[in-house]
Formats: structure tokens, C-alpha cells, sequence
């Protein structure tokens, strides 16, 4: 059993989970975790410091056990833009903001609405009637609250597009910057109304 897999298992056995584990030049070693989560929790739960120092604590004596050499040990949460790896992340966080990269471009100039050999999509995350997971969004400016609409502006529609974990080259939550209190992020992940 290679290091890196007993410091998974202990991660989570700690209750996290391991969300990445880097080694980098000189000799730094970093390790992103995140709380734990089954269907039906709720997501809005974020990791601590006091969470990042007993993480660091058990991983500092686990290292020294298995002669893991290494300069520093960092240890830290995912952040507002969490990389999104598998099928458990995507069914945490459906409903909310994501990026993705396809592997491959889609769209042509006879697809309405869409640029031609497009590969970044920012939208809400979902569930696809076909089984697949897709990403709902629209093309138009946010608007501020109370802000008029000019009657010449072009009503862009809401698309949708359809996906599977193997045809993304890389996922992550949408960083979304809200300094108005916890409540205002709920709001923004209401998919968007058809007009």
C-alpha cells in the first residue's frame, strides 16, 4: 500500500474527504480536504482552521511513521472555486454555479447561440432527462437589482447542454463573490426563468 493511499484512508477516517494531494518542488506537499458528505446533508458546511490543524497534526505523525520525505506539510480547504472530480461531487453540489472545460469543442456556426469550437460553459449544474449531467445557462448580462431593461435589447434563450463525466477535461465550482451575507448565493442558484 503506497503512502498516498494511507493518507487518504486516514483522511477519511478523520471524516473528510481527500480532495487533492499535491507534491511540489522543494519539497512542499500539499493536501486539500473537505467535509465529508452523504445525500441529504447540506451542503453549505465549509472546513475550518481548527479542521486544516487536526488534519495536519495526524498527517505530521502518519508521515514520520511511513519516512514520507518531505519539507513542509500544508493542509487547506478547496477553496470558492473547489475542483469538482467525480460522481459524488457532481451530485453534492447540483443546483449551484460551475465552470467546465470539455476535452473537445462543440458547436458550429450553424448552432444558434452558441460560438463555434466552444469548450467553457458556465452554468447551473443538474441532472440531464437522458441520465447525463448538464449545465443550464444563458448568455446574457446580469443585470443589477432595478436596473431597466432596454426595449432594444436581444432576449438571449436559456440552453442547456448535456454531458459526461469523461468528456471534461476539468470542472469546478463557480467562484461566486457575495459580500452581502450567505443568503444572496442561495438566490443566484435558482436556475435561470425562461423568457
Amino acid at each position: 500500500m503506497s503512502w498516498q493511499h494511507t493518507v487518504e484512508q486516514t483522511i477519511i477516517g478523520m471524516g473528510y474527504d481527500l480532495v487533492d494531494l499535491e507534491r511540489s518542488a522543494g519539497g512542499l506537499l500539499r493536501v486539500t480536504i473537505d467535509l465529508a458528505w452523504s445525500p441529504g446533508q447540506p451542503v453549505e458546511q465549509f472546513v475550518t482552521v481548527e479542521d486544516c490543524e487536526k488534519v495536519t497534526r495526524q498527517l505530521q505523525m502518519l508521515l514520520e511513521v511511513e519516512a514520507v520525505d518531505y519539507k513542509r506539510l500544508e493542509v487547506s480547504s478547496p477553496g470558492i472555486d473547489r475542483p469538482l472530480r467525480n460522481e459524488q461531487d457532481f451530485e453534492r453540489f447540483i443546483g449551484h454555479e460551475v465552470d467546465i472545460t470539455l476535452k473537445q469543442p462543440i458547436g458550429d456556426a450553424a448552432t444558434p447561440g452558441m460560438a463555434a469550437n466552444r469548450k467553457k460553459f458556465r452554468g447551473l449544474l443538474g441532472r440531464h432527462e437522458s441520465g447525463d449531467w448538464q449545465v443550464v445557462w444563458t448568455d446574457a448580462p446580469v443585470r443589477k437589482p432595478g436596473q431597466k431593461i432596454s426595449q432594444k435589447a436581444k432576449i438571449l434563450p436559456v440552453q442547456v447542454l448535456a454531458f459526461t463525466l469523461d468528456e471534461l477535461r476539468e470542472s469546478r465550482l463557480a467562484p461566486v463573490v457575495n459580500f452581502k451575507g450567505r443568503g444572496a448565493v442561495a438566490a443566484s442558484s435558482e436556475p435561470p426563468a425562461e423568457s
